[in-house]
């Protein structure tokens, strides 16, 4: 369907206004003249009164011949040169002479006098000048209000109804109604001006969308954390009451007690750590302090600060790091990225299990790898994994102790540097998560 610009339209519809009153005009002078000529000089206006100025001084003079045969044909002569008519009545409206036997139309131009002599009254004379513009003027006028209703007509098709439509569809959508059909247009601007809506729309369903999500996702993570607040605060509670209350008597109870209390606190703190870390990425902008690293010698402090829970589950942690692993990026934030993962694989190793880590350059990016010879990702969980608070309900459950943050974290912190991470399982067993980031020269 061709457009149009609304400048044409506004062009073709002025012209439409300018051409059907001269076309009804010049129809109506045809019809009526069988001639399309049209002229209105000075000149023919002078003309026609000296016509009629002699075919008056004419009747005048003849009175006593109006009856005669050779007069009436004499004044039928001139009256053709003149393209007149005439009719000629006696004084008591009885016909003497009509020089053309055809009725005139009532709106023809007439000029009518009465002839007196001696104070007598011998008659009544109508001549009926040539044709003038008279109908086509009125048929030029119709034209005009023709043109005028069928500009209307089309200004209201082409520019006010898809507008009305428009402005229909824009509180559809104020109300929340997105399912809206916008109307189409033969104008270019009012087409562009759809096409933006439409853009519009789509971009705020989205944002809607979106923000719907958010909310759902903000309720999870409130009940979720409230859950994991809750119980270690009711278990460090109750066992608080215990020593209150004197139910651990024994040194050996009592060793115990404190010792429950002191990991319930530890799980607490992780819990808020995590927390605050995942909230400070997700909704609060921070500038990374970048700078050259070697990430095998992150890796190694990492390795050494979560040995000792390794240690004591018998879990060996295999090295297996190449040096000049160098990248961009901000150590703390990578260290504690690493740390997550590490402590995610010894959370989920058995005891006398192994973590092999390794690191090493694959072409333009510094690959690392952490495995474990735990139980290994369910499908759901592989698919899920980066979720915050997503926790698997078996191996991977609260009871380890994990908030449910830590991958998410790492993953968000490595967006963060231009890398990636991945999760699979090992075919021979266990999780393996895998890193990349951009190789950075150290010169």
């Amino acid at each position: 369907m061709r457009k149009l610009r609304i400048r044409t339209f506004t062009m073709l519809c002025l012209f439409f206004l300018l051409t059907l009153p001269w076309i009804f005009f010049v129809t109506a002078h045809f019809m009526d003249t069988q001639s399309f000529s049209i002229s209105t000089s000075q000149q023919q206006n002078d003309t026609l009164q000296r016509h009629l100025t002699e075919m008056i001084h004419m009747i005048e003079v003849g009175t006593d011949k109006w009856t005669y045969t050779g007069w009436q044909n004499e004044l039928h002569t001139e009256l053709s040169k003149a393209k007149m008519d005439v009719e000629i009545e006696s004084a008591s409206n009885s016909e003497i002479y009509r020089s053309s036997p055809k009725r005139h139309s009532r709106f023809s131009s007439t000029e009518q006098f009465s002839v007196i002599k001696d104070g007598e009254l011998l008659g009544r004379v109508v001549l009926y000048l040539p044709k003038s513009n008279g109908v086509p003027m009125i048929a030029a006028f119709f034209g005009l209000l023709l043109s005028f209703f069928v500009v209307g007509v089309e200004m209201r098709r082409f520019l006010l109804k898809p507008l009305e439509k428009m402005s229909k569809a824009a509180r559809q959508i104020a109300a929340g109604h997105w399912e809206v059909q916008l109307p189409k247009s033969r104008i270019t601007e009012i087409a562009e001006v759809r096409d933006g809506f439409e853009v519009m729309v789509k971009g705020l369903e989205q944002s809607h969308r979106k923000q719907v999500e958010l909310e759902e996702e903000r309720r999870f993570v409130t009940a979720a954390v409230a859950h994991d607040l809750r119980t270690p605060l009711f278990a460090l509670r109750g066992y608080l009451d215990g020593l209150e209350q004197g139910i651990a008597q024994s040194p050996e109870k009592v060793t115990r007690y404190i010792a429950v209390c002191k990991e319930k606190s530890a799980q607490l703190d992780r819990l808020v750590e995590d927390l605050f870390t995942f909230t400070k990425m997700e909704y609060l902008e921070s500038e990374l302090n970048t700078r050259t690293l070697d990430l095998t010698q992150i890796l190694r402090r990492s390795i050494e600060s979560v040995s000792p829970q390794a240690e004591q589950k018998h879990i060996s942690i295999l090295n297996q790091l190449t040096d000049g692993c160098f990248i961009n990026g901000d150590s703390y934030v990578l260290e504690r990225a690493m740390n997550n993962i590490l402590e995610n694989a010894v959370r989920y190793t058995p005891s006398g299990g192994a973590i092999t880590v390794r690191c090493c350059k694959d072409g333009k990016k510094i690959r690392f790898t952490i495995r474990d010879t735990g139980p290994g990702f369910s499908f759901e969980e592989l698919e899920r994994v980066f979720e915050p608070l997503y926790r698997g309900e078996t191996s991977r459950s609260r009871a380890t102790g994990g908030s449910g943050l830590g991958l998410t974290i790492s993953q968000r912190m490595m967006k963060q540097h231009g890398g990636e991470l991945m999760v699979s399982n090992h075919p021979d067993g266990g999780a393996v998560l895998t890193g990349c980031l951009p190789l950075t020269d150290p010169n």
